[in-house]
C-alpha cells in the first residue's frame, strides 16, 4: 500500500487493498476483504467491511459505516454520520446473514449528511440525497431527493446543482458552469456533452 496514508490510531486488516494516494484518517478500522480504490478520503470513525467496494475518488465523512454488500462507484461522496445497512428486517435473536442485500450506489451520487441509505437500492448516476432523508426505493440518474421517505424534488447536475428542468414531461437546460446539456424525457434525465466544433 505505498503512496496510502495511514493515521496510526487506524486499523487496517491483513489482505484490504487500498489504491495509491487514498487517506485513511484517526480510528477507522477497514476490513481485510475491503476493495478501496485511488485517492480516496476516508474519514475519522469510518468503518468498511469485508465486502465492500469503493471506487476511485470517494470521500466517505466521518462517522460512516460502510457495510457488507455496499459498492460506491467512483466519485461518490457520503456525508457525515450518513447510514448504510445490508439487513432489511434485522432481529439480534434471529441470524441474517445470509440475507444481505446488496447496495449499489453509482459514479458521482452524493449521499448527504445523517441520510439512511435501506439496503437493497440502486442510487443512479450524480443522484443527490439531501440530509436527513430516507431512501428506501430505487433512484434514477440525476434525481434530487429530500425527505422521510425520500421524494424526488428536482434534478442536479453533475457540477451539483439544481436544473431547472421539471420533474417528468420534456424540456432542456444548460449547466452555466460545464456548459453541458440536459435533456429530460419523460421521468429520465440524460446528459449531452458541449460541442466545441
Amino acid at each position: 500500500m505505498s503512496g496510502v496514508t495511514i493515521h496510526p490510531s487506524a486499523i487496517v486488516d491483513e489482505g484490504a487493498q487500498i489504491g495509491d494516494g487514498s487517506r485513511v484518517w484517526h480510528f477507522v478500522h477497514v476490513c481485510g476483504g475491503a476493495h478501496i480504490g485511488k485517492d480516496v478520503s476516508l474519514g475519522q470513525n469510518v468503518f468498511v467491511g469485508n465486502k465492500v467496494v469503493i471506487g476511485d475518488h470517494c470521500k466517505v465523512q466521518n462517522n460512516v459505516s460502510v457495510y457488507d454488500n455496499v459498492t460506491l462507484e467512483e466519485g461518490v461522496f457520503c456525508g457525515p454520520s450518513m447510514v448504510f445497512t445490508n439487513v432489511y428486517n434485522p432481529r439480534s435473536l434471529i441470524e441474517r446473514k445470509s440475507e444481505y442485500r446488496n447496495t449499489l450506489v453509482k459514479k458521482g451520487a452524493t449521499l448527504g449528511a445523517n441520510c439512511t441509505i435501506v439496503c437493497g437500492v440502486t442510487i443512479g448516476e450524480y443522484a443527490f440525497v439531501g440530509a436527513g432523508a430516507v431512501v428506501n426505493k430505487d433512484i434514477p440518474a440525476y434525481a434530487l431527493m429530500v425527505g422521510v421517505p425520500a421524494k424526488q424534488i428536482g434534478w442536479m447536475s453533475e457540477f451539483g446543482e439544481q436544473l431547472d428542468l421539471p420533474l417528468q414531461g420534456e424540456g432542456e437546460t444548460t449547466c452555466i458552469h460545464t456548459g453541458a446539456r440536459y435533456v429530460l424525457l419523460g421521468q429520465r434525465v440524460s446528459k449531452i456533452e458541449p460541442d466545441f466544433l
